[in-house]
Parts: structure tokens; C-alpha cells; sequence
């Protein structure tokens, strides 16, 4: 059983960055993609970024050119830098990885706060 734990979460100003990190437990290439998403209160989860096992990434509209996803693959580990953080980017932030064989793992969430 494959583990993912987010860290880096935090409180920061708008304008300012925070990079989230997704620890797995056991190797990375078990994951034909990784995910990125995130969630407030009342709302749907809702994706942020994904990249798959080639690196490749997408982005949501509301992220793009702020929000960039990296992998590790040495440290089976995936990132999420987040610059010019806008208050509207609070949200709990969840680390999410689909198996080849359609395995869903979710993290536990890391939340961020960003204040105006």
C-alpha cells in the first residue's frame, strides 16, 4: 500500500510563494500520473495540476503561470511551486497518484492560507 504525504503548506501574503511537496512511500513510476488538487470549504475538489510519468504537465486555467509541478523521481517525490499566490488560492491542497493498473491514493492534505 502506497502512502502520500504532502508538506510544505503554510500561511503566506499574496504575491508571495510556498512549494508543496508529495512524499510517496514507495516508488513514483507506480504512478501513471500525478495529481494536484485542492479544495475549500463547501466546494468540489477541484484539480490544480497534474503530471504524468513522462513529466508532462497541465494546468488549470486559473493556475497558469504560477503554479508549476516537478517530479523526483530519485526521491519519489512531486512539487508544486506556487508563486504569486493570489487569496483566492487558499485552500486544503491534496496530493493524488493513479496507478497503471487504476489504483486511486490520495494524501491527507496540507493546507494554505493566503492573505491579502
Amino acid at each position: 500500500q502506497v502512502q502520500l504525504v504532502e508538506s510544505g503548506g503554510g500561511l503566506a501574503q499574496a504575491g508571495g510563494s510556498l512549494r508543496l511537496s508529495c512524499a510517496a512511500s514507495g516508488s513514483i513510476f507506480s504512478f501513471k500520473s500525478m495529481d494536484w488538487y485542492r479544495q475549500t470549504p463547501g466546494k468540489q475538489r477541484e484539480l490544480v495540476a497534474d503530471i504524468s510519468s513522462g513529466s508532462s504537465t497541465n494546468y488549470a486555467d486559473s493556475v497558469k503561470g504560477r503554479f508549476t509541478a516537478s517530479r523526483d523521481n530519485a526521491k519519489n517525490t512531486v512539487y508544486l511551486q506556487m508563486n504569486s499566490l493570489k487569496p483566492e488560492d487558499t485552500a486544503v491542497y491534496y496530493c493524488h497518484g493513479v496507478t497503471w493498473i487504476q489504483e486511486n491514493y490520495w494524501g491527507r492534505g496540507t493546507q494554505v492560507t493566503v492573505s491579502s
